[in-house]
């Protein structure tokens, strides 16, 4: 009879290290301390009024409060992919479309969709933490694909080629990416598309930080750019980002109409419909204009470049220019090994200990990312907190030898 309480499989998954540390950050400005916060990716404005009114009416509607259909309101699903027509160029039906319990229920279910037992996922480091343990917990193999500064934080095609074994059942492509921000210029995006459609592996996109993209940069989808790869193409996406609501809890997944629908099965189990509420509230939000995210996107844009200016005036620390999303990811290695308050940091785990007990500054490491020596800081905060918190760690960094 087994004698373990919990099984192998949830025992092996982490805490999700950003969650952690955002949960630290606010338990030691609770208890009095003036901790400031780079680990939570979610925007620091309210979602927009409009928003929010859509909801109020939803939850007196009594048609609200009952069951609806597992895969979302008929109308989410019609709007969702007038939107992807709309923002990326990718055609799709309704049927083609399944909303979630925000975008972690998209990506769970994709992996559970399509990854049988000892398959392999490509994964281009460094990662969102929560990628490979939902392809583990769907019986999947991560192979880590490694990224850097100097190529800033893209993996190539002849990179993804050397990963690919007979097991390789999907590649897991990010852009813009949470960690690093980096963006895929169109050219590459388009060729990883031809190669993974040559290759006969699937494509998981994730495009949830689509409309937050700076300067020259440019967004671009790749079932649109490579439409070859389209039939093994799994689109994830959701209204947390881009309308600031994290805690609405409302995702999607797009992919062939076979996927899409192994996956509601899925989730007919598992959850059944996505709370209503939340589901008009994102009707109201997809059907919207884009003008409450412009505002936000301006106001990340200024603190992208202040971040990055504060960060690359530290010595030891090396920090390239994030084109997406709001994230800086800063290389710490040039600071590892020598004193800092005393101590040696050998991983960049160590030095944000470090920083939070001396400066009073939360950061997730790269470990976090599977990538040592980094640290990922979230700019989705106000404008003063971002230039103090900086500068407190440059103060502790100042005298480190």
């Amino acid at each position: 009879m087994p004698t373990t309480r919990i099984s192998a499989r949830v025992s092996a998954i982490s805490e999700s290290a950003t969650l952690a540390v955002d949960a630290k950050a606010k338990a030691l400005k609770a208890a009095g301390r003036p901790v400031i916060g780079f680990g939570a990716g979610e925007p620091d404005f309210p979602t927009p009024s409009y928003i929010v009114e859509a909801a109020q009416r939803a939850a007196a509607d009594p048609k609200m409060h009952k069951y609806t259909p597992a895969a979302g309101l008929p109308e989410l699903r019609s709007a969702i992919a007038a939107k992807t027509l709309r923002d990326s160029g990718y055609a799709v039906t309704a049927d083609q479309v399944l909303v979630t319990n925000g975008g972690k229920q998209a990506v769970y279910q994709t992996f559970a969709a399509l990854l049988d037992e000892g398959d392999e996922a490509l994964l281009p480091a460094p990662y969102w933490t929560t990628y490979p343990e939902a392809i583990a917990l769907a019986g999947g193999v991560t192979v880590t694909v490694p990224t850097d500064e100097s190529t800033g934080y893209l993996a190539s095609v002849e990179q993804l080629d050397a990963a690919v074994t007979d097991r390789t059942k999907l590649l897991v492509f990010v852009s813009p990416s949470n960690p690093t921000g980096a963006v895929y210029p169109p050219e590459q995006v388009k060729a990883i598309g031809e190669w993974a459609a040559a290759k006969g592996i699937w494509v998981v996109t994730d495009e949830i930080y689509e409309h937050l993209i700076y300067g020259d940069a440019k967004f671009s989808s790749i079932p649109v750019q490579a439409p070859e790869i389209a039939d093994r193409t799994v689109v994830l996406n959701g209204v947390a980002k881009t309308y600031a609501m994290t805690g609405w809890r409302v995702g999607w997944m797009i992919g062939p109409k076979d996927v899409i629908k192994a996956a509601t099965n899925l989730q007919s189990h598992a959850t059944s419909n996505v709370a209503n509420v939340s589901q008009v509230a994102a009707l109201a939000a997809v059907s919207g204009d884009l003008s409450a995210v412009a505002e936000m996107r301006a106001a990340f844009d200024r603190r992208r470049k202040t971040i990055v200016r504060l960060l690359n005036d530290i010595p030891g620390v090396v920090c390239p220019e994030p084109l997406g999303a709001f994230y800086a990811y800063p290389s710490v290695k040039g600071v590892l090994g020598k004193e800092v308050a005393g101590k040696r940091p050998q991983t960049s785990s160590e030095l944000a200990s470090i920083i939070l007990d001396e400066a009073e500054v939360a950061v997730v490491p790269g470990e976090a990312f599977g990538t040592d020596g980094y640290f990922r800081m979230s700019y989705a905060l106000g404008d003063a907190d971002l230039e103090e918190g900086v500068t407190r760690i440059a103060k502790l960094l100042a005298d480190a030898k």
